[in-house]
């Protein structure tokens, strides 16, 4: 059967050719096969795009757009097939396909990297990313450019600035895209603490631990994890890292408060005490009996030790 039907239209297209009217009839077979393809390959792809786009404005504009340049395609090439010439039209076709390509790349770059983020989803509106150097929770995904909120900015903080960014759709296939809550709603923030070698491990643990669970109590109840301590020596203390999980647009409020309780808890106690840069004189003795009546003015040597 499929070798008849080539049969026919190879029939057809002898007619064609050699039919005093040939530009006409093969401008009607070109509208014709142009119109079909767009009916056919238009189903799927209005199907497809209104299923995976995040905004059905964004599908009825891609869906617009895809209306116009089939329109141009089939009134040049119905134009061109005027000629009466099936070499013609294909070399006009490659011409074309060329010029466009050159022409608009960015657009179509652009529009390209649109069915990418519908087709992949690496973030989705309401994301915080990272996208060219710039932190921001995403707004919106237009054909042509990506919306964010900027984070920063005008703040040293991870907190919403209120500036719009528009990151061109067309840079994205070259760019780095960090997504804050790709595959998990929650990030793992730290809180570096500095103390002194003689402050007590244990209770500066707990000062730590507590402020992170009364701050991120809701989270830790969803997720089931508790904050940690990771700890390191350095040459005037020890570093406690707490570290706790938080929603990305919490992060710098959560991190404000638990600073906030660590330090009245550490101006209340006794036994625990934040390293900072200061240097102290301690002054030691050979022998302890030997120490007169007003020791403090006969050091028998001195040493001075500076903290960070």
């Amino acid at each position: 059967m499929f070798l008849d039907f080539i049969a026919w239209l190879e029939s057809v297209l002898t007619a064609i050719v050699n039919s005093p009217f040939k530009g006409i009839l093969l401008a009607i077979a070109t509208i014709a096969t142009l119109l079909i393809l767009k009916a056919v390959l238009g189903y799927f792809v209005k199907r497809y795009v209104y299923q995976h786009a995040q905004l059905e404005t964004n599908a009825q504009n891609f869906m617009a757009v895809w209306g116009y340049v089939w329109t141009a395609i089939i009134a040049i090439f119905g134009i061109i097939s005027l000629s009466g010439s099936l070499k013609t039209l294909g070399i006009s076709a490659g011409f074309l396909g060329m010029v466009l390509g050159w022409s608009l790349q960015a657009p179509v770059t652009g529009i390209a990297a649109w069915l990418m983020l519908i087709l992949k989803r690496p973030f989705k509106i309401g994301d915080r990313v990272i996208i060219a150097g710039i932190t921001g929770d995403v707004m919106d995904i237009t054909l042509t450019h990506v919306i964010l909120n900027q984070v920063g900015g005008t703040v040293s903080s991870e907190e919403r600035s209120g500036r719009g960014i528009l990151i061109p759709n067309a840079i994205l296939f070259g760019q780095t895209i960090t997504n804050y809550t790709l595959e998990e709603e929650y990030i793992l923030v730290e809180v570096p603490v500095r103390i002194t070698f003689e402050s007590d491990w244990e209770e500066t643990e707990q000062i730590l631990v507590t402020a992170a669970q009364e701050v991120t109590a809701d989270v830790i109840k969803e997720v089931g994890e508790e904050p940690f301590i990771r700890a390191e020596l350095f040459d005037a203390g020890v570093m406690m890292r707490l570290r706790y999980k938080t929603r990305p647009v919490d992060r710098a409020k959560s991190l404000s408060d638990i600073v906030k309780i660590i330090f009245h808890k550490f101006s209340e106690s006794d036994s625990v005490e934040f390293c900072y840069a200061h240097s102290e004189v301690i002054y030691s003795w050979k022998d302890a009996s030997m120490l007169p009546q007003n020791a403090s003015a006969l050091p028998v040597n001195t040493a001075t030790r500076r903290g960070d």
